[in-house]
Parts: C-alpha cells; sequence; structure tokens
C-alpha cells in the first residue's frame, strides 16, 4: 500500500486479515455479485472502525451484499472477528482508500447506499485538503451511486458539519431525504463507538440523510485501464555498482503523475539492483520496486519488480520512464535499444532518439 514504508511491505502484508481484500490486488472493476456469490444490491461503509454499525447493517440488511472499506489494520482485524462471531457472510472487507476503492473498483451505477460514520475531520485549517468529504469526491460518489440510493453521514464535529453541508448544498447529485440539510439526533441507527463516546461528552452529533438523485454524473472517473508491462533496453557504459554508488532520490511530474526515486537495493546474489519508487497518480498510488538487470555487456534492462504487487498503469510507465532518464544523465552516451513505454506528458529530460538492437 502506498503509505507503508517499503522496508515493511512484505511483513504487512503477511499480517494482512485472512477476510481482508487488499484493493491493490483487486481486478478493475471487481465483479462484486461474482465475489459475494450472488446478485444482490451493494451498500458500502466507508471507515467503519470497530465495525459496529457494519455488522448491524449487515444483521438488519440481509438481502443485500456489504461492503466495509478501511485504511486501519487493527480495524480490520476487529470487525473480521466480530463478523465470525455473528455468522454473517454478506460482507466483504477492503484495504484500501475510499477514493481507490470506489473510483477503480466499482461500475457506475452499481451502489445502492454509503455510508460514512464520523470520518476524521481533520481540524487544523492547513489540513482541510484531506478531508473525505468534498466537492470532488460527491461527484465520484454520483457516478458510482444509483439514483436513488441513500447517502448517510454523520459527524460529531462543528466545523466538519458545516463543511459538509456547504458541499452538499453544492452538488447537483443529492437531494436530502428529510426537511433539513441535517439532524441532530437519529434514534433508527445504531451508536458506534466515536458516537456514544461524543455524546457523554455532552457533544452534538449531526446526520445527513440524503440520496442520490436523478441528475447525471460527471465523465471524469472512468475505471482506470493497465497497460502493458513497461520495459526498457539501455546501452551504456555504466556499471550496477556505479549506479548504486551514484544513486540519489529524484523527484519527476509528468502531467498529473508524480515520480520518487526513494532508494536503491544491491542483490546479494544477483547482477541487479532493485530501486524503490512512489508513484502518485488517480486512483491508485503504488510504492513499488523498479529492477535494473544485466542484459549481456554493456545492456541494462529496467522493468517493475514484482514486489509490492505493480499495477501496470500510466504512472509506472512514467517511472520508468523517469528512471532511464536518469541513467542517461549520468551517461550521455546511452543509448535507448529499445522500450514499450507508453507516452506520458511530462517534464523530464529529453529522451535518447530509440533505435533497433
Amino acid at each position: 500500500p502506498a503509505g507503508i514504508p517499503f522496508s515493511r511491505a512484505l511483513a504487512y502484508n503477511a499480517g494482512m486479515p485472512s477476510a481482508a481484500l487488499l484493493a491493490q490486488r483487486l481486478p478493475w472493476p471487481v465483479d462484486w455479485p461474482a465475489r459475494f456469490g450472488r446478485a444482490a444490491p451493494l451498500l458500502v461503509e466507508i471507515g467503519f472502525g470497530g465495525g459496529h454499525f457494519l455488522v448491524d447493517l449487515a444483521t438488519r440488511r440481509t438481502e443485500a451484499n456489504v461492503l466495509g472499506v478501511e485504511i486501519s489494520n487493527p480495524s480490520l482485524r476487529r470487525t473480521e472477528d466480530r463478523l465470525r462471531r455473528h455468522g454473517l457472510s454478506n460482507v466483504c472487507l477492503v484495504y484500501g482508500g475510499a477514493q481507490s476503492v470506489l473510483w477503480a473498483l466499482c461500475h457506475p451505477g452499481s451502489l445502492a447506499g454509503v455510508y460514512v460514520n464520523f470520518p476524521d475531520p481533520w481540524p487544523k485549517a492547513a489540513h482541510h485538503h484531506r478531508r473525505l468529504i468534498n466537492d470532488r469526491f460527491l461527484r465520484l460518489l454520483a457516478t458510482r451511486m444509483a439514483p436513488g440510493a441513500p447517502l448517510d453521514i454523520a459527524t460529531d464535529h462543528a466545523d466538519y458539519q458545516a463543511w459538509i453541508a456547504d458541499c452538499l448544498a453544492r452538488s447537483p447529485h443529492f437531494e436530502s431525504r428529510t426537511d433539513a440539510t441535517y439532524l441532530t439526533d437519529d434514534p433508527t441507527r445504531p451508536r458506534t463507538k466515536y458516537e456514544r463516546q461524543a455524546l457523554e461528552a455532552g457533544v452534538t452529533c449531526h446526520y445527513f440523510l440524503w440520496q442520490r438523485n436523478e441528475s447525471p454524473g460527471a465523465v471524469a472517473f472512468p475505471i482506470p485501464q493497465e497497460l502493458a508491462m513497461p520495459n526498457v533496453l539501455i546501452e551504456t557504459r555504466l556499471s550496477l555498482a556505479l549506479i548504486h554508488d551514484r544513486f540519489a532520490m529524484s523527484e519527476g511530474a509528468y502531467g498529473p503523475v508524480r515520480v520518487r526515486l526513494l532508494e536503491a537495493y544491491a542483490a546479494a546474489r544477483h547482477r541487479s539492483l532493485m530501486v524503490e519508487v512512489f508513484v502518485s497518480e488517480e486512483p491508485v498510488s503504488q510504492r513499488v520496486g523498479l529492477l535494473i538487470q544485466e542484459r549481456g555487456p554493456g545492456r541494462l534492462l529496467l522493468s517493475l519488480h514484482e514486489i509490492g504487487f505493480p499495477r501496470a498503469t500510466a504512472g509506472m510507465h512514467a517511472a520508468l520512464r523517469h528512471l532511464a532518464d536518469w541513467l542517461i544523465t549520468m551517461d550521455p552516451e546511452a543509448n535507448i535499444v529499445r522500450d514499450n513505454l507508453a507516452v506520458v506528458a511530462g517534464n523530464a529530460a529529453p529522451r535518447s532518439p530509440r533505435t533497433t538492437p
């Protein structure tokens, strides 16, 4: 996953809950009826925390398929245990960010309901851009929700309440299911852990009971596509040892894609290097490895390392391009023999001309 230090990635993945699905490894999009083993309305809770609301939802809506999305490993483990104790089989848990799960894994118009309970309010003004609920997120939701599908949001933070109200009021895709923008009590819903704590402390909770209307959604969130696995073959005087010694963190921008080469690791038994790279792109950012291997005298092959479960997105093609361009800056006589890189807009150094072997 993108936010986890590379040195801990293997240990993290080995410790994932057995019932949880790693969003990065799922197909784009997921055939959720096949995954659940039945066709049924698909309900999503984003950030289910301790899982109390999710369990209640799955218990009350046994006719529905329920998807829980979370980025906290402890929350995944606790909720998996809770689901097992209740014997619920109509729930899938996914480790992943809300935006990437909705955008990459869910078909347009496929969601029959979305629930967001007490999202992090990010109270400091400098952190407001991290808030889950914003105009763009609502546009994404509108593309994935069916007309009439409920959207329930709860918060105990006064400033976030006003923020959410403004976002919903600006959206042409949602309307309130009540006569008010929000309620300060909803006796029909189960109490979450944070909700009980807030109420016991005398804090007012706000409940937005809205729904998707008939307005057409945006077309700016297409299901992402995977490209061919990228590779580059370079003729160069550079040795692996010299590349390792001269390695320094490097960044590049390629349109909306951001690439950062973070660290280089020399293989103990094989003549290769692995370069840790972070690629930031929508809807899925990746922290994986790029492989530099000797392919005969004076030739280096650049490709994706299998570690980190890389997806061959346009961003990963940009990462290989960035690595190749960096190597060429160290050896101006280097030449790209061949590559299959997709054309990616960017501001990197000029590429050497392609030739044939």
